[in-house]
């Protein structure tokens, strides 16, 4: 088994030259690479040794591949291609992005101006959305899984990324032995309650976790508090969030941003929006007239 982490130099397939390693979790590093083929530079996620012998996992990013592959929209980002090589590594092909990971943005600001967080969660939702029409949900939505780029127009735009643990609402028993694990496969911090207590998911539950994002997003933090990840899972399925005037009482939102939030981050996801596109609506809706720029032009220019 090849050197996952020391990849740098070899030429994967007789197409991709890898150029760096840049970055890298438990499930796989991350290479930026040039494509032969076409001289442009693309990102390869190498599944890491132990994963590449387990069936389940190469299951996992052949599953991935197919479900990203299908859902082509500019704010995700898609797999161009998956592959195997004889000495044993196993990997995907997509984009390469340029810009900052979410989680890094909101972590290096502390938070991020409303303005900004609303076309941002506009982003994410058109992104979801595409999905969502498919009957794909992402189910590991977080602020490490969305890219902030800056696109040909100046404009930063988000993209979502890693359908790692993306589910068809269809599945059959092949496919829910695969994703059984979602649960611990999962980031606790993000996950909706029906998600934490193992029940069917459908793109309400991405809501959930856009919901979480926008709040930390716009406060630093979470709504829930908690000592350990079971204190902070507990907390989201007995307690109500906390209000924003209470976690940054200096902000200053306005009381109806706060009502979207809520209602976003509702239990029962009968009680939330229907879809991400209707909850970014009534976030850019909610804020004060003025604060974003006409509504219906800029919901146009989201959702058509």
């Amino acid at each position: 088994m090849p050197a996952h982490a020391t990849l740098a130099g070899r030429t994967i397939d007789d197409r991709y030259q890898i150029d760096r390693k840049v970055g890298e979790g438990g499930m796989s590093f991350v290479y930026l690479v040039t494509d032969l083929t076409s001289g442009e530079r693309r990102a390869m996620k190498v599944l890491s040794p132990s994963l590449s012998r387990d069936q389940n996992a190469v299951a996992r990013l052949g599953r991935e591949a197919e479900l990203a592959g299908r859902v082509r929209h500019p704010n995700v980002c898609h797999i161009e291609h998956i592959g195997h090589t004889v000495d044993g590594l196993v990997y995907v092909v997509m984009p390469f992005l340029e810009g900052e990971i979410l989680a890094d943005r909101t972590y290096r600001l502390g938070q991020i101006p409303l303005e900004e967080t609303v076309a941002y969660v506009a982003d994410i939702a058109a992104g979801l959305q595409a999905a969502h029409e498919q009957r794909i949900v992402h189910r590991d939505l977080k602020p490490e899984n969305v890219m902030i780029t800056r696109g040909a127009d100046g404009v930063e735009h988000a993209i979502v990324m890693d359908f790692g643990l993306a589910k068809e609402r269809r599945a059959g028993p092949e496919l829910e032995r695969l994703t059984a694990t979602g649960i611990v496969l999962g980031t606790p911090e993000f996950m909706s309650p029906e998600q934490l207590r193992g029940k069917t998911l459908d793109g309400r539950s991405d809501v959930y976790a856009l919901g979480l994002i926008t709040v930390e997003m716009l406060t630093g933090t979470l709504p829930f508090v908690g000592k350990s990840q079971q204190e902070l899972m507990l907390a989201r399925l007995r307690n109500e969030p906390n209000p924003i005037r209470k976690i940054r009482p200096d902000l200053a939102l306005p009381a109806s941003v706060e009502r979207v939030l809520l209602k976003a981050l509702s239990r029962n996801p009968d009680d939330r929006y229907a879809t991400a596109p209707e909850f970014a609506g009534a976030l850019l809706s909610a804020c004060r007239p003025g604060a974003i720029g006409n509504t219906a032009q800029v919901l146009k220019k989201w959702f058509g």
